[in-house]
């Protein structure tokens, strides 16, 4: 079976098998929005630098699979990515007067733009379609209906923090793209479900490093999540 898209991965992860949500809403949806922004930028399609996304070489292929939301970000940039600076006048427009920087779009004003877009439902809407959840119905004592969106199969979570786990306990050098997932399972504090037999605290802080370590984007888009989700966290009780 073909890898998932990243911020798949992610997903399946952040569920247990029964389809229920093992983190905040909120923190999950920008965390698939990072996510997905990643597979792109590892594909070359954008570049992550000073808080800033822009536009890769035209025309560069996503990987099969890496679906519409990674593809929507990329589209999203080119649109908006020259819209940051007035020409002629050096004065910022729109997303640059936003994010204080020049050309592109601030990657904290795209993640929380993606975050917002439904993007925690579109991502399940991608693995219901693929077969690899399913919706179940029924009714809890003979009266109240429900729907849980639950794993065909166990092994599409195990495959999907195999990765992670063979980081973790050294079995395998992590690529850019399983870094930024270890870094990711840090921020949403998803470590307990690696189910690995080390504290809490320092299993999250070898997960960080490993994503402070890779290549530099990586880091840099861990930190911006971690950030973001932070802000969030303390926006509920303003």
């Amino acid at each position: 079976m073909n890898r998932l898209p990243l911020h798949q991965d992610l997903y399946l992860i952040a569920h247990d098998q029964a389809g229920k949500l093992l983190t905040h809403q909120s923190s999950l949806a920008l965390g698939l929005a990072g996510a997905a922004l990643l597979d792109v930028i590892l594909a070359g399609r954008l570049t992550l630098s000073a808080g800033r996304v822009t536009g890769g070489p035209a025309g560069s292929p996503l990987p099969d699979g890496t679906g519409a939301i990674a593809d929507g970000l990329a589209a999203l940039t080119a649109r908006d990515g020259d819209a940051g600076w007035e020409t002629g006048t050096g004065r910022e427009t729109g997303a640059g007067r936003e994010t204080g920087a020049g050309r592109g779009v601030g990657a904290g004003a795209l993640l929380k733009r993606a975050a917002a877009g439904g993007i925690n439902d579109r991502t399940r809407e991608e693995l219901l379609a693929s077969g690899v959840l399913v919706r179940v119905s029924g009714r809890r004592m003979g009266m109240l209906p429900y729907t849980r969106y639950q794993l065909a199969d166990i092994a599409s979570v195990v495959r999907a923090s195999s990765g992670v786990r063979s980081a973790v306990e050294g079995w395998k050098a992590p690529d850019a793209r399983c870094a930024g997932l270890c870094g990711l399972v840090a921020v949403l504090r998803l470590e307990a479900e690696l189910y690995l037999d080390r504290p809490a605290s320092r299993l999250v802080g070898h997960l960080r490093e490993i994503a402070a370590t890779a290549t530099p984007p990586v880091g840099e888009l861990v930190e911006l999540v971690d950030t973001l989700v932070a802000e969030a966290a303390v926006a509920v009780y303003r």
